[in-house]
């Protein structure tokens, strides 16, 4: 599905060029950024956008809207003090959502602490699951079970609060089979279509990925 999502991902390293990749084939705007001349080149024909600066100059930044765009993630991984310099720079000139990369809990705990408001340690999390995490914000876990097919844990759209499941048609509309509703301390495992889902609710479904990120973004 088209996703109107505006993205900036500055370092284009395999982490972020993986990312920033994946982002636009799931049909978001995506600016990569990059000092080295070099990579930039060589994405200038697998991204629509992508430019040669230094992320470290505020200037430079505000020459290409930084704060226009939706999340910035920084994927810097082998100069942790540009990093570190970006990523407060990002949150001064008012971008939104700022996700950094880091190498180790060290790291990770420095940039959340100068304003990063998400830390990916690549070791544990590849560039394509990132890309569609962004992608449907309410998705809180993924769990990969056949190509094309995963069971995934959300929070409750907005649309299906307070809506018994079967006038929520989830299966039928949607294609998502309701298999464990988490409440509170309550685990309610195969829910009646009587079952009202609650705002604080996290469901537990089985769909395809597709039928997934579009039900996370309503």
């Amino acid at each position: 599905m088209a996703h109107t999502h505006e993205f900036a991902v500055i370092g284009l390293g395999r982490f972020g060029s993986s990312l920033a990749l994946t982002l636009e084939e799931h049909g978001n705007y995506v600016l990569g950024i990059d000092d080295r001349l070099e990579i930039v080149q060589s994405l200038s024909n697998s991204l629509t956008h992508v430019v040669s600066l230094d992320a470290t100059d505020d200037n430079a930044l505000r020459g290409v809207d930084i704060a226009h765009f939706n999340t910035v993630v920084v994927a810097i991984g082998t100069d942790f003090e540009s990093n570190l310099l970006i990523t407060v720079a990002l949150k001064q000139l008012g971008v939104k959502r700022v996700v950094s990369k880091a190498i180790n809990a060290r790291q990770r705990d420095i940039l959340l602490r100068v304003g990063a408001d998400r830390v990916v340690l690549p070791e544990m999390e590849a560039g394509e699951r990132l890309a569609v995490e962004l992608v449907t914000p309410n998705l809180l876990e993924r769990f990969p079970i056949s190509p094309g097919y995963s069971i995934a844990e959300i929070s409750v759209p907005k649309k299906f609060i307070d809506v018994p499941l079967a006038k929520s048609n989830l299966r039928g509309t949607y294609g998502i089979n309701v298999l464990v509703i988490k409440r509170d301390k309550e685990i309610i495992t195969s829910p009646g279509p009587h079952v009202r889902l609650h705002a604080d609710d996290l469901v537990v479904v089985l769909a395809q990925d597709s039928d997934i990120e579009r039900i996370s973004d309503l």
